[in-house]
């Protein structure tokens, strides 16, 4: 279990995370979605353990995780940009890495071996981005960590590798009941993976639940009004998005299901559709409803 109560972390008097509270159980995959700058990487880097935090408190199983050595040891931080020893190879850095990490597994290693099919004498920094980033997945899990913190974790990666270490990180929470925070703006990604799901803005966490509880929160609507003015009995909804096609509305709608579709039959529409929402709609409306500037751009 990770629990944050009331983070606060400045830099320069900006707020980069501003009294966030989140509750993380163990074994889940969760997703940390925002807008650029929005403070996922810094609030990743509190959870490591790497900044400490201006307030408030952040525990893993109960403990402080800044300056504890042990739970140090059992979390892996994986950064947008893996950092690794100039001139190292991948034998060089698990060298490291197993001095480092007391639950190290050379056995995982080997096996890890036949999934990335990286040559481990190579020089790193002569790799590829991609290359470099399935190096930074393979030693990371090699070091069998409870706690594994992913910013942009299949950025620059082929769909067959990304395929690949989205399996293994199934297994890792599934078998090892390994706790999985990822970061990322690849929300189809993000949807097939993730089981819980926080959105940031402006350091403060907007939306957070269960996806498939989120889901089932939001709808799109698709109607035809048979009168101009039916449209006005919609302003009693929680709408977070509107826009005429033509002779067709389209709605975005927070709220139970029923009730929203039963307040758009009681005008009897000509049309009437509840269309699937994507998670990445999902994301761009709930920005746009913190006010995110979201507006159409015509060239």
């Amino acid at each position: 279990m990770i629990e944050l109560n009331q983070v606060i972390k400045a830099f320069e008097h900006e707020k980069a995370v501003d009294g966030v509270t989140m509750h993380i159980h163990k074994g889940s995959i969760y997703g940390l979605l925002g807008s650029n700058g929005a403070g996922k990487t810094s609030l990743l880097k509190i959870m490591a353990g790497i900044y400490h935090q201006d307030s408030g408190t952040v525990r893993i199983d109960g403990a402080e995780i800044y300056e504890n050595m042990d739970l140090k040891g059992r979390t892996i931080f994986m950064a947008d940009a893996p950092y690794f020893f100039p001139q190292s190879s991948i034998a060089q850095m698990a060298a490291f890495y197993r001095s480092v990490y007391p639950r190290w597994n050379e056995e995982r290693f080997a096996q890890l071996a036949t999934v990335f099919k990286l040559d481990v004498k190579r020089k790193l920094h002569r790799m590829s981005k991609g290359m470099r980033r399935q190096a930074a997945v393979w030693l990371g899990l090699s070091c069998m960590p409870e706690v594994l913190l992913m910013d942009e974790p299949i950025d620059g990666l082929d769909p067959v590798m990304r395929q690949q270490i989205k399996n293994l990180l199934f297994q890792e929470a599934a078998e090892r009941q390994v706790t999985i925070i990822i970061s990322s703006h690849n929300l189809r990604e993000i949807e097939d993976l993730c089981d819980h799901v926080a959105i940031m803005h402006k350091g403060r966490i907007i939306v957070e639940k269960d996806l498939d509880d989120l889901k089932a929160d939001t709808h799109k609507i698709q109607v035809a009004f048979r009168h101009p003015d039916d449209a006005k009995a919609m302003d009693e909804l929680n709408i977070l998005h509107e826009e005429m096609r033509g002779s067709v509305s389209l709605y975005i709608v927070k709220g139970s299901r029923e009730e929203v579709t039963e307040r758009f039959r009681t005008l009897n529409p000509y049309l009437l559709d509840v269309l699937p929402l994507t998670l990445e709609e999902i994301f761009i409306y709930e920005m746009e409803d913190a006010g995110y500037d979201i507006q159409p751009i015509i060239l």
